[in-house]
């Protein structure tokens, strides 16, 4: 009966569905899992993951400043999520983090000079995942 009451509490004191989600950060060895309220904000998020990533020792190394990231969603697009959006709203679980891709500003001879993400191997993770994944079959 005590077990009980306790479990009706904690539910009570969470004031919505938990959820275990998975996010994913490029370069890293595997996905990060935890359990969060569905209606905490991506950027609340985001901010955990971070701290997770950092206390666990992962590589590479990332940061904390959540503005530095996007999180995506794969199955809902290639836009990033808002981050003041509820992660509960998109109905998901699989998520992935991604630094973001940094402007272009202009150089001293009035020529662009890239600082993040140039042209040439500019893309989303989508196209980074599916060079990663591309099977090639050699000859023998």
């Amino acid at each position: 009966m005590l077990m009980y009451k306790q479990k009706k509490n904690q539910a009570g004191r969470g004031g919505g569905n938990r959820l275990l989600i998975s996010i994913t950060v490029i370069g890293s060895a595997g996905p990060i899992r935890f359990v969060v309220n569905e209606e905490e904000l991506v950027a609340s998020v985001m901010d955990t993951a971070l701290k997770s990533y950092a206390r666990e020792g992962r590589l590479p190394i990332l940061g904390s400043n959540i503005h530095d990231f996007v999180l995506y969603c794969p199955i809902a697009g290639t836009e990033a999520l808002s981050p003041l959006k509820t992660i509960g709203s998109f109905g998901v679980r699989n998520f992935m983090l991604c630094k973001r891709p940094q402007a272009v500003e202009e150089g001293g001879d009035g020529k662009p000079a890239a600082v993040g993400i140039t042209r040439k191997n500019s893309g989303s993770w989508k196209s980074w995942f599916n060079k990663s994944h591309s099977f090639k079959v050699s000859s023998h």
